[in-house]
């Protein structure tokens, strides 16, 4: 197994053992709305490449994956930024989500799913990875597993030196 495979591995078990139920969520305010133009135009003033998961906190492979988004947001978090785009939920919900798993990296609210629909995703979850300053490289449709994660995040790497 590679070794970024398995520190991932490692830190999605310690991330996955330490998630509870009933997080507290009174110091995470609500997720800024954003359509498909404004998300677009942030995606441009970015230096570093993206990696842009679509989720929501009523689905289900979106709970299975987010132990392993937490865990690649905390190795490369400082060379690639992580967004989340939350859709189709509600404010509480996405509050809950967040709290739950640790999700400690920007997230937008997209109530009417304007953000996948404009970059031609599917289904939830979503993962997209975008070069610096937007361009989209691939769109994963639904759970993203290890492997896709990582090769994906090395090809964004080696895009960006």
């Amino acid at each position: 197994m590679r070794p970024m495979l398995k520190r991932l591995t490692l830190i999605v078990l310690v991330v996955t053992a330490c998630s509870s139920d009933g997080a507290d969520t009174s110091d995470i305010g609500d997720l800024p709305a954003i359509d498909a133009a404004g998300f677009e135009a942030h995606l441009a003033i970015l230096d570093t490449p993206a990696v842009v998961n679509v989720w929501a906190s009523w689905c289900l492979p979106c709970r299975s994956e987010a132990p392993l988004l937490a865990a690649a947001h905390a190795i490369h978090g400082d060379r690639i930024e992580f967004i989340g785009v939350d859709v189709e939920d509600s404010q509480a919900g996405a509050k809950e989500f967040l709290a739950e798993f640790g999700l400690m990296f920007d997230h937008f609210f997209d109530e009417r799913r304007a953000i996948p629909n404009f970059y031609g995703g599917f289904g939830t979850p979503i993962t997209m990875f975008f070069a610096p300053h937007g361009e989209l490289v691939r769109i994963h449709n639904g759970v993203v597993d290890e492997r896709s994660l990582a090769l994906n995040i090395d090809e964004l790497l080696q895009r960006g030196s």
